[in-house]
């Protein structure tokens, strides 16, 4: 399934929103902002968009690109599948315009991520967007753990529910000016991540839905 837009939540639990705010208070450069101005922004729902181009499958590799020298990071989140078309939507008609959950590893090269103005391959480079294995329709993910492994050692672990802003809410907010369409999907952030390099697998699990694995790899050739 590829689909038609790709919606991302940005700091939608509140540890990954004070961890961004500690971490634009010490970090130089262009388009830092203060812990209040990121407190802020975490007080309503934050969307934004990520390339399709940059969606791989379960047990497809992450390729870390030839000039990135630093260990990626690894978010796994929830994911929610729209079945109908939603715009000017309550919470309870978004939920109903859900057609599934799956999962998803937003993965990031950080330093990128801090020296370049925009997200564009920080967070969207080929590969960097894991999702899958499974569409499911009859679970609340709302009640489960997601669970990060990196070579079957746990790295993070939190309740996928635990969120600011919850993801009728948060699609209900998103319908408000953009009309989101059948198989558009919409990824609810994180609030733990774990460092991979090449060489190590990836496991993103949430209960009741799968689990989501990938090698990572380095590219064999840098133009």
């Amino acid at each position: 399934m590829i689909p038609n837009t790709f919606f991302c939540a940005g700091l939608n639990y509140l540890a990954h929103a004070e961890r961004d705010a500690y971490a634009a208070h010490t970090a130089e450069g262009y388009g830092r902002s203060s812990p209040r101005e990121t407190s802020t922004r975490a007080c309503r729902p934050r969307s934004d968009y990520r390339a399709n181009s940059a969606l791989t499958g379960h047990l497809s590799p992450i390729v870390r690109p030839a000039d990135c020298d630093e260990p990626l990071v690894a978010e796994g989140e929830l994911v929610a599948v729209i079945g109908r078309p939603l715009r000017h939507v309550t919470p309870q008609e978004a939920r109903a315009g859900i057609l599934g959950w799956t999962i998803g590893n937003d993965v990031s090269a950080r330093g990128w991520q801090r020296s370049d103005r925009t997200f564009w391959r920080c967070k969207n480079s080929d590969t960097f967007k894991p999702m899958g294995p499974f569409i499911v329709t009859h679970s609340d993910p709302l009640l489960a753990m997601t669970t990060v492994r990196v070579d079957g050692e746990v790295k993070a672990s939190f309740p996928t529910g635990d969120m600011l802003f919850g993801p009728y809410e948060y699609i209900s907010a998103i319908s408000r000016y953009i009309t989101l369409s059948p198989g558009d999907v919409v990824w609810l952030g994180t609030d733990e991540t774990a460092t991979v390099v090449p060489g190590q697998v990836v496991e993103i699990t949430i209960d009741g839905i799968g689990t989501l694995a990938n090698p990572v790899i380095e590219e064999n050739c840098y133009e």
